[in-house]
């Protein structure tokens, strides 16, 4: 494991999260927990860990967990070295026992940060509001050091605190250049503390290249002797949002993990925002 000073933001309760993540969905995404087991992505993972990364994102309903629990298993790494995220999709109804079953996949007594999925597969508000109090339950008998929830909207966000002890920590949701969120929805989350985690927040140079940033993340990459994914990368985080990556190739992960030793300039991170 290579030795890098990671930096962290802090989420309610104290609990440090790193800055940059590395994430198990789509390319190895089985939509089934129980699924084939993937030994290709537990040696993806093992050279995620041994190039410095400390934080993996998984879900039950990517069916990533197994691979997961075996390459912190077989890595020989401390568990309290490591940041491990995993969610809660289908299983809102009954979140202690979701946890448990993803707790035995992972091999592990406990996560660092335990998420609810997607409110679009709950029915109404106080279903969500339900989903939600489970997963104080799952806090406060530490099974997960901190709870948040992933792809939620405002409206379906702010109806949580009415009812709830332990307000989210951490909303995981698509933000890049092209996808700033309207209203600042993110600069309010970030004035209640909650913290924000993106996915997709290469898709300027991954999905949709030949944009208006292309030109821009290219000169920018220059100056810093670093790619445009790095650029985007570091934008994220200067923007106090913690990115999550996702790659098979050594030399990418390499390629994002430059990225937390960039500081963009603040006319550098304005140009980025396209």
């Amino acid at each position: 494991m290579a030795n890098i000073d990671w930096s962290t933001m802090p989420l309610k309760g104290g609990v440090l999260i790193p800055i940059l993540v590395f994430g198990t969905g789509t390319a190895w995404f089985k939509d089934d927990p129980n699924g084939p087991f993937n030994p290709e992505l537990v040696q993806v993972l093992k050279s995620a860990l041994a190039k410095g990364f400390i934080h993996l994102d998984a879900a039950d309903s990517y069916g990533t967990e197994r691979e997961v629990g075996v390459t912190i298993k077989e890595s020989g790494i401390p568990r309290d070295k490591l940041f491990v995220t995993t969610k809660v999709l289908e299983g809102w109804r009954n979140v202690p026992r979701a946890l448990k079953e993803s707790l035995e996949r992972l091999q592990l007594d406990y996560v660092d940060l335990y998420l609810l999925h997607n409110p679009y597969v709950i029915p109404t508000t106080e279903d969500i509001q339900s989903a939600w109090r489970g997963l104080e339950a799952v806090k406060a008998s530490g099974l997960a050091r901190a709870i948040g929830v992933s792809n939620f909207q405002c409206y379906h966000l702010e109806p949580v605190p009415e009812t709830c002890t332990e307000p989210p920590a951490l909303n995981q949701l698509e933000y890049h250049p092209y996808l700033q969120r309207s209203d600042n929805y993110v600069a309010w989350m970030q004035e209640k503390g909650i913290q924000v985690s993106s996915f997709k927040t290469l898709a300027p140079v991954t999905v949709a290249p030949g944009g208006p940033l292309d030109a821009v993340l290219l000169s920018i990459a220059a100056k810093h002797a670093r790619t445009p994914a790095a650029v985007l990368l570091s934008w994220a985080i200067g923007n106090n949002v913690i990115p999550i990556s996702k790659t098979s190739k050594d030399g990418r992960m390499d390629e994002y993990i430059s990225a937390v030793t960039v500081k963009l300039l603040p006319q550098e991170q304005e140009e980025s925002r396209s």
